[in-house]
């Protein structure tokens, strides 16, 4: 999925983005398997390892990721990393933070940017940039009440709450009902006991699962 507007269409119409990270590359590899054959459109590897771009340059050799489902990156922080990232085969950009640096990289080479932003005026900011989806982080500091805040006097932004996302009909339909337009979610659907037991199926039939809560509290 190479097509920027082919991406947020993807997301948006999902409502999920998994996110994960391991240092060991076979593993890793694994468990972007599981993710992708769960039904995830895309895939965040985060930067959080000094392995971390080794790793995921060999995710985005694997043929998961040829076809519809994309590879990114998260946890970038500033410009020369996201390109470091980007030239590696990152289709789209996440960040615990706002950088007006990456906002003009991802716009230049026409990859999505979820900066992570946690005030209405760091929201604004970023859509000024550019930004089609803002990354709420953290996301249980304000709870879905936050996202119902925003959207009142601001119902054009897209928000995509990360941490605090639990894989639960309560916690879903919290969130879809406050209007977020998707959710990403990481230690809830790629558990450590599941990865350290190469349980890859039961991360595939978490995401299955966490799509199925979504299209529900959707009202699918």
């Amino acid at each position: 999925m190479h097509d920027r507007l082919e991406w947020y269409r993807a997301v948006l119409a999902g409502g999920l983005v998994p996110l994960f990270y391991h240092g060991d590359a076979e593993v890793a590899g694994g468990v972007a398997a599981a993710l992708v054959a769960g039904g995830a459109p895309a895939v965040e590897f985060t930067n959080r390892g000094p392995g971390a771009l080794r790793v995921f340059q060999a995710l985005a050799e694997r043929p998961e990721f040829d076809g519809a489902a994309s590879l990114g990156v998260g946890s970038i922080i500033d410009a020369p990393t996201a390109a470091l990232f980007i030239a590696a085969g990152a289709r789209f950009v996440v960040s615990p933070v706002f950088s007006a640096e990456v906002a003009r990289l991802c716009n230049r080479r026409r990859i999505p940017y979820l900066p992570g932003c946690a005030t209405p005026t760091e929201i604004a900011t970023a859509e000024e940039w550019g930004v089609e989806i803002v990354k709420v982080f953290p996301g249980k500091m304000g709870g879905p009440a936050f996202i119902r805040d925003v959207l009142g006097p601001m119902p054009w932004s897209r928000l995509m709450p990360t941490g605090g996302v639990q894989l639960s009909a309560a916690s879903l339909t919290g969130w879809f009902a406050a209007g977020a337009c998707c959710v990403g979610m990481g230690s809830d659907l790629v558990r450590r006991d599941l990865v350290a037991a190469g349980d890859y199926r039961a991360i595939s039939t978490n995401v299955r699962t966490a799509l199925t809560l979504i299209r529900q509290a959707r009202g699918g």
